[in-house]
């Protein structure tokens, strides 16, 4: 692996080739670690004794370190050398392997987890900027293939985690060993070969101007999202985390003396709908798909190993549709599409279905990478710390907000309706709760268990429907962002069109 001065020199073009593969392999063994997770926590629990709290510590344990992993390392990624940060993660994967791999009690899974978060959040924040810097100028393509990778990873995770299923299934530490494969994978490909160096560094932009871009405001809603984390992992009141999030933002205003770039900020606030419309409604598609799935006898895993795959084909073949439409053209295109696919989904029935996942799938699948592709062509002086903030914020909302948002919808869907048809039963089941969005009523599942066999089928049969005829109210999130993306591509017609900004190199010294 080279050092930091050796980046310097010209990237070859089998150095590209190579660093391309090593971060296409370390984001797909990201997925497939996702993925893996979710189908051994239950191992886990049977095996360790784990009580319900414990299980949602791990899982806990898995997402914060990934946020905060990606939002530190950008701070010095540019600066230290994207090859010493890219073997740091490598070395979480592999410890944290071997950790869980030969665990004896909760705590070997806790630290194993949180060695895994660290690897995953220091392999994304460092694949984004480290391919944007080899193909510098075409990085909304590039960054649309790269991002083929996460539904591979899901891909080879899904089918992985049927086949060692089938028939009782094999122990759990085959699941975990599997992933060894991706992981030496990017290992190998990153070994003896030149990194670059961002573009900002080779033109002198310092690590002041790279905050600057992003801002005090950019910062605030970064943090917002995961010191609000962290006060709800240690029970403390939400204003406490709100709070430290506008003492940091404050003290990086003051260093900066910027708010941020304004169009970069609208770019980071459209994170929060484009994450909840591309990852917060895949369980409700997964779950509508199980009942056709199961008439077929077929496992219902392989409605995600079907729409991944739709999506890592499409992020293939990113080059024409961004060439033929430009970056802001495939967005406004994938809004239309993901949103006529989330009201078809709330109609269709049967095998009908899939053909609205697949419309739907065709929509989302290129709204993340093209929106980093924006960010990195727009705003290089940003560095990693721009392209990573966008990630940050998409990744985090919609894990703390978006996902409950979209639960609350379905929640209230389910409520008024049973009100309307049912309100005998209405009366009985639905109790009052609080979330983060405040008080909302919903079906109490223990209630419904107590109810004849009759009323617990009519209560499931109309929060079926109830919850998929909800799909219409989350279309309104594509379309807003429509009309966002729309309006952009009229600000910058009016400019002469949509363009990459290029830093120029700094003027040599003279001698």
């Amino acid at each position: 692996m080279s050092t930091h001065a050796d980046a310097t020199a010209s990237v070859s073009t089998a150095d590209r080739r190579a660093l391309f593969w090593a971060c296409f392999m370390a984001i797909a063994a990201t997925a497939a670690i996702f993925a893996v997770r979710g189908q051994v926590i239950g191992a886990w629990a049977h095996e360790f004794g784990l009580t319900e709290t414990q299980k949602g510590e791990i899982l806990g344990v898995g997402l914060w370190p990934f946020a905060a992993a990606i939002v530190l390392v950008s701070l010095v990624a540019d600066r230290i050398g994207y090859g010493k940060c890219l073997f740091f993660a490598f070395s979480c994967h592999v410890a944290s392997t071997f950790i869980l791999l030969f665990a004896k009690n909760y705590w070997w899974l806790y630290i194993g987890t949180f060695l895994v978060s660290v690897g995953n959040g220091s392999a994304q924040a460092i694949a984004d900027p480290l391919v944007a810097s080899l193909y510098r100028h075409n990085k909304t393509t590039w960054l649309n293939i790269l991002h083929a990778s996460w539904p591979a990873g899901m891909v080879a995770g899904g089918i992985a985690g049927i086949a060692l299923g089938v028939g009782g299934g094999l122990d759990w530490r085959w699941r975990i060993g599997m992933l060894l494969v991706p992981i030496v994978a990017y290992g190998i490909l990153m070994l003896g070969h030149r990194f670059p160096v961002h573009e900002r560094i080779e033109a002198g932009v310092s690590d002041r101007e790279m905050f600057r871009e992003t801002g005090a405001i950019g910062l605030l809603l970064v943090l917002v999202f995961l010191f609000g984390e962290f006060a709800r992992l240690l029970a403390l009141p939400w204003y406490a985390g709100v709070l430290a999030a506008l003492v940091c933002a404050g003290l990086f205003g003051a260093y900066t003396r910027s708010l941020g770039r304004p169009m970069f900020l609208f770019l980071l606030f459209l994170m929060i709908p484009l994450a909840t419309t591309e990852l917060g409604t895949d369980s409700w598609i997964t779950s509508l798909m199980e009942g056709p799935m199961k008439a077929m006898a077929l496992n219902a895993g392989w409605v995600l190993v079907y729409t991944s795959f739709i999506m890592m084909i499409l992020r293939f073949s990113a080059a024409p549709v961004v060439r033929l439409l430009t970056p802001l053209g495939v967005l406004i295109a994938s809004c239309v599409l993901a949103t006529a696919g989330l009201i078809a989904l709330s109609h269709a029935t049967g095998m009908a279905i899939l053909l609205a996942a697949t419309l739907y799938g065709a929509g989302k699948c290129y709204l993340w990478p093209t929106m980093l592709g924006i960010v990195a062509e727009r705003f290089p002086k940003g560095g990693a710390l721009a392209m990573n903030a966008t990630s940050a914020v998409g990744m985090m909302s919609v894990g703390i907000v978006g996902t409950v948002f979209l639960g609350l919808i379905q929640d209230r869907a389910v409520e008024t309706r049973l009100h309307a048809e049912q309100p005998a039963l209405h009366q009985q089941v639905v109790i009052s709760k609080h979330s983060v969005l405040g008080a909302y009523q919903a079906v109490d599942p223990d209630k419904v268990k107590t109810l004849e066999p009759a009323q617990q089928s009519a209560i499931q049969e109309l929060s079926g429907a109830a919850s998929k005829g909800a799909l219409t109210t989350t279309a309104i999130f594509p379309a807003a962002m429509l009309i966002a993306y729309a309006g952009l591509f009229l600000i910058f017609r009016r400019r002469g069109g949509y363009s990459a900004v290029a830093l120029a190199p700094p003027p040599a010294n003279k001698t």
